[in-house]
């Protein structure tokens, strides 16, 4: 009887323990797969989907530009920085970085592009090398200068200006539009003509007569009338000479009227000590506006759109025209541009210039003037 007590209260401690290990056991189990779940499942969504708070990552930005001289493209470097952005320019002549984009196109090495003007982006866009995208702040640029199909949006607006020396001429005896120059005896001699068509602002000061001319029938879609300006704009004129500064042959007097760019115009006047006097033309002058844009087949597009959101800003562009003497082309920036600038584009009006038939065209017109006018 007493074996069987025996071996009755072993058998009950013994389920006893079986019972409090297996609890034991499902209380740690569970214990752990709660965790293990709550655990894995913070770390999952913490490793997918950033805090809320977590600074958007921006990934390295290659930046070709023709507008980062004169300090231009290290303080935009500084200013990206302390913005989140991480971005390498390289910098190069205009037509140098349309060729050279062009050229890449299937395999592209930049990710926006900026500086460049309106014939450039329009082979860019004839070329597919862009992509359309249009900013939050595009609708603060001037009405008529951003793309209208959206593929460029406008930055700084520089005007190609007629100067001349204020002890040569007086507002009532300068001329008062390119034509002049040409037409008027008094002026034959005393201006230096656009004969280094390599560059932009010669091609743009020859384009701003000839679609004046423009005729179907034409040759080159330019009427004979046109041709025979252009002709006597070279034959009155003195050409200008590569790597010489025509500002210091206008302050000196040696040529005393020629074109300006509006952009280094204050700099010009400081460096020679003499403030130009400047025509504006009822037809207007032509305006080039340096634009940003996206390069088509970039793998880095979120970053590159968020870059171009935040350079194009009235912020940014404020800074920058009051820092390096620019008029924005966002109007909203342009109430921080300098005294001197504001007054000075409240008296210009832009030309009305067909960009795409410019740049369709411009090739041709510099070839025949090379070839058969300038001769």
């Amino acid at each position: 009887m007493n074996m069987k007590k025996s071996v009755i209260s072993a058998l009950i401690l013994i389920l006893c323990l079986v019972v409090t290990a297996c609890g034991n056991s499902n209380g740690g189990n569970a214990g752990q797969s709660t965790a293990g779940s709550n655990g894995s499942g913070a770390t999952d969504q913490a490793t997918s989907e950033p805090k809320a708070t977590e600074p958007v990552k921006n990934e390295k930005l290659i930046v070709y530009t023709n507008a980062n001289s004169d300090g231009r493209g290290e303080w935009l470097i500084e200013k990206a920085k302390s913005a989140g952005f991480e971005i390498e320019l390289v910098g190069a002549g205009g037509a140098d970085l349309t060729n050279r984009l062009i050229a890449e196109k299937n395999n592209p090495i930049a990710d926006v592009v900026f500086g460049l003007n309106n014939m450039l982006y329009e082979n860019l866009k004839k070329e597919e090398v862009l992509i359309q995208y249009t900013p939050k702040w595009a609708g603060e640029v001037e009405a008529g200068l951003n793309d209208p199909e959206g593929y460029y949006h406008g930055l700084v607006k520089q005007a190609i200006l007629i100067g001349y020396n204020p002890d040569t001429f007086t507002v009532e005896t300068a001329p008062k539009d390119w034509t002049d120059l040409y037409k008027n005896e008094a002026f034959k001699g005393k201006y230096e003509a656009p004969t280094l068509l390599g560059q932009n602002t010669p091609r743009l000061i020859v384009a701003g007569i000839l679609t004046r001319h423009l005729d179907p029938n034409g040759d080159l879609g330019v009427s004979e009338e046109g041709w025979n300006e252009i002709k006597q704009l070279y034959d009155n004129g003195v050409g200008a000479v590569e790597g010489e500064d025509f500002y210091a042959n206008l302050a000196s007097g040696k040529t005393p009227i020629g074109p300006v760019v509006s952009g280094t115009l204050g700099k010009k006047e400081e460096q020679y000590k003499v403030k130009a006097g400047i025509v504006s033309p009822e037809i207007g002058v032509p305006m080039i506006v340096e634009h940003a844009a996206i390069i088509k087949g970039t793998k880095k597009q979120e970053t590159a759109e968020r870059f171009v959101e935040w350079m194009g800003t009235a912020e940014v562009q404020g800074e920058f025209a009051a820092q390096f003497n620019a008029m924005p082309a966002n109007t909203k920036a342009a109430e921080q541009a300098n005294e001197a600038v504001k007054q000075l584009y409240s008296t210009l009006k832009a030309q009305a210039l067909d960009w795409g038939l410019i740049a369709n065209n411009i090739d041709q017109w510099v070839e025949k003037i090379e070839l058969q006018i300038m001769q």
